[in-house]
Order: C-alpha cells, then sequence, then structure tokens
C-alpha cells in the first residue's frame, strides 16, 4: 500500500505534508530520500501492515543537472538551490527524530565531475550524508515501489523508470510464480536481481538497462532544433536508437499476460490529462490501466498544443512543462516497440522503494497482499 496524497493543483504530483495524527514513535520511523537530476523528494513512513503510513514529506523541483549536459559539472546555483532544499529534509528529519534512513542520489551525481566536492558540501551544510547509487540499484528500487500494481494476471512485466537524467527498464518474467504470489515475487527482488536460492517460487529478471537519458537530458540534447514536432520525432527516434543493447529489444511479445508500469511524472501527467482532470488526484491516477492509443492520443494533443499551449495547459503544470515531450517522446518509444493494453500508471517511485527495501529487511512488514 503506498502514501495517499491529497489533491493538489496542476498534474505534478505534490507532496502529503500533513502529519499522521498523535506523535508516532520515532524507533518506528523510516525515511527515504531521492535526489535526482530534476527533483528532491523525501518521504518519513512507519510501517502499517504489508505496506507504510506517510507521516512527513517533501517535494521540490532543483534542477540539480541543469547545465550538466554542456559543461560535465554541477553548477553553483544548481548545488545551491539543492542545498536550500535538504536543510528543509534534515530539520523534518530532525523534528520527527527519524533514525533509520536512507538518502540516495541519482544520476546527475553519477555523471558530475565535481560530485564528490557536492556530497561533502552538504554534508558540511546539512550534516545529510548522500550516497551516490548505482543503476542496478536504482532500477531495482523503482521495481520494488511498483510491485502493489502486478497483476496477478501477469506473466512478463517490464518497469519502466522516466527519471530526470536516465530511465530504467527491468524485464521480469514471474510465469513460473502462482498467480497469487506475483506481487510478493517481485516484493523479493530488494534483495538483488539474482537472489540466491529462495523456498519461494522466484522472480526471472531477463534483462535490465539504465539509459543516461531522462526527461532534462533528453531535452538538453536536442534544445537547437526550433520545430516542435521535429524535436520530438528526434528525440524518441534518439531514444529507441539507445535500447539496442536490451535483450528483449526485438522480441514481439503477446498482449496476452504482459504488462507494463511505468513510474514517473511523465505517465502520471499523460494519465491526469487522459483522465481530463482539472486538479490532480493520486487515487485516480495511481494504478489506472491505459492503452497505446489512449497514449498515443494524448501525446498527439500535446503536439497540438505547442509549446506555449501547454504552458497554458493546467493539466500539465507549471513544474511539468518543459519536461513532457522529452518523457512523451520515451513513452512514445516504448510503445512503438511493445504495444499493449495493459500499462498501468505509477505514481510512486524511489522514495517508495526505498521504504519498502527498509522495512523488508528488518522484517517490520506483514505478508499478506498489498
Amino acid at each position: 500500500m503506498a502514501p495517499k496524497r491529497p489533491r493538489g493543483a496542476g498534474a505534478f504530483p505534490k507532496a502529503v505534508e500533513s502529519p499522521a495524527p498523535g506523535r508516532p514513535d520515532p524507533d518506528a520511523l523510516y525515511a527515504a530520500l531521492d535526489l535526482g537530476t530534476n527533483s528532491c523528494r523525501m518521504l518519513i513512513a512507519q510501517p502499517k501492515g504489508s505496506g507504510f503510513h506517510v507521516v512527513d514529506s517533501f517535494s521540490k523541483s532543483v534542477q540539480l543537472g541543469a547545465g550538466l549536459e554542456r559543461t560535465g559539472r554541477l553548477s553553483r546555483s544548481s548545488m545551491s538551490r539543492t542545498v536550500q532544499a535538504l536543510r528543509i529534509c534534515q530539520q523534518k528529519l530532525k523534528r520527527n527524530k527519524v533514525k533509520r534512513m536512507r538518502l540516495i542520489a541519482t544520476e546527475a551525481c553519477r555523471r558530475a565531475k565535481n560530485a564528490r566536492d557536492f556530497i561533502r558540501q552538504v554534508k558540511r551544510e546539512t550534516g545529510l550524508t548522500l550516497e551516490i547509487i548505482q543503476p542496478e540499484e536504482e532500477a531495482r528500487l523503482a521495481v520494488i515501489s511498483c510491485a502493489p500494481l502486478v497483476s496477478t494476471k501477469t506473466e512478463q512485466l517490464l518497469v519502466v523508470d522516466i527519471g530526470g537524467g536516465s530511465t530504467e527498464l527491468v524485464w521480469i518474467d514471474i510465469s513460473s510464480v502462482p498467480r497469487r504470489d506475483r506481487p510478493s515475487a517481485i516484493m523479493r527482488l530488494h534483495a538483488g536481481f539474482h537472489p540466491a536460492e529462495s523456498p519461494f517460487p522466484a522472480a526471472k529478471v531477463v534483462d535490465w538497462i539504465s539509459v543516461p537519458l531522462g526527461v532534462a537530458t533528453l531535452r538538453d540534447q536536442f534544445h537547437d532544433v526550433e520545430d516542435d514536432a521535429a524535436r520530438f520525432a528526434l528525440m524518441s527516434w534518439f531514444f529507441e536508437e539507445n535500447l539496442a543493447d536490451f535483450a528483449p529489444y526485438k522480441d514481439e511479445q503477446a498482449r496476452e499476460g504482459f504488462q507494463i508500469v511505468g513510474t514517473s511524472g511523465t505517465v502520471t501527467t499523460v494519465a491526469a490529462s487522459h483522465l481530463g482532470l482539472k486538479r490532480y488526484d493520486r487515487t485516480k491516477v495511481d494504478g489506472l490501466r491505459m492503452t497505446s492509443d489512449q497514449i498515443d492520443k494524448v501525446i498527439r494533443g500535446y503536439l497540438e498544443l505547442g509549446p506555449q499551449g501547454r504552458r497554458r495547459d493546467p493539466r500539465i503544470g507549471e513544474d511539468r512543462q518543459a519536461l513532457i515531450m522529452s518523457g512523451s517522446a520515451i513513452l512514445q518509444a516504448l510503445l512503438r516497440l511493445w504495444p499493449t493494453d495493459r500499462l498501468s500508471v505509477a505514481d510512486r517511485g524511489l522514495r517508495e522503494g526505498l521504504l519498502y527495501a527498509q522495512m523488508s529487511a528488518d522484517g517490520v512488514l506483514e505478508d499478506g497482499p498489498f
């Protein structure tokens, strides 16, 4: 069970800011912070049944990777914005007296020449110790965060996490797992994509790939192309070219028993546009299933709006309008390769995966349905 969020303006998911009733026991709290190329996000939660209850949260667009594609370095202004956001996170952690936490950084810090200097600056100015994780762990966290959305009818699963600086794809075969155990088998991947022998039927990771192109980095690659439609087509083609090493790339996949789960601001924004939401509502978006045709219709609508129209569209939102076409180009490339009637929209990501992984490792989650 993932945390529920209140309605917020715009189509970009807003974080929960209201605390849980009563003061929770600090010994029962866990925190997860995800510092990406575009955003800084944190959740503080306590275990509840087979899921968790959110106590506090934070989300802000910090654009840490702004200019990284051009210079190979994190800029002074980007680092300053990010440190300011991390100070707020540190205050929330201190106020809630959180002891168990994982604070991670992803693609921007993996690529930047001055990332280690930045990590030291964060430690010096906020007291927080950021850990730069490798692409495989990032992919693994995205997968387990989506476990509750896996259908018991699914036999072949593709999990796609479209980030700001990279996109992770993981192909999983769960055909040998009993139907009712399939979501739990996905959750057990927190121990690794190739875990040791287990008494339980295991989910088999057929292949995974981390493409160093996300919504921000792909946009930056083609920023000099002036024509909107041409830029979109080039971005989609270029992303597909980068999938050539992914084992299932050339496989034809039957729609029966095949499911894609997409987790990102792009996917949730497309879902909100499809539903015609005036205000973002997580309860209507998370777990929604969309067909290739429905997604294609939304993307064609974005192209018809043009840059000015997208900027004014309340369903897209201020935080997402500059990135929605690069994200849509990635999404369209994936659906061109693997058309499906079972794309599940996940309003969840690395933070949820970090919480599940910590709680599972500590044995504080109950067995049973999510």
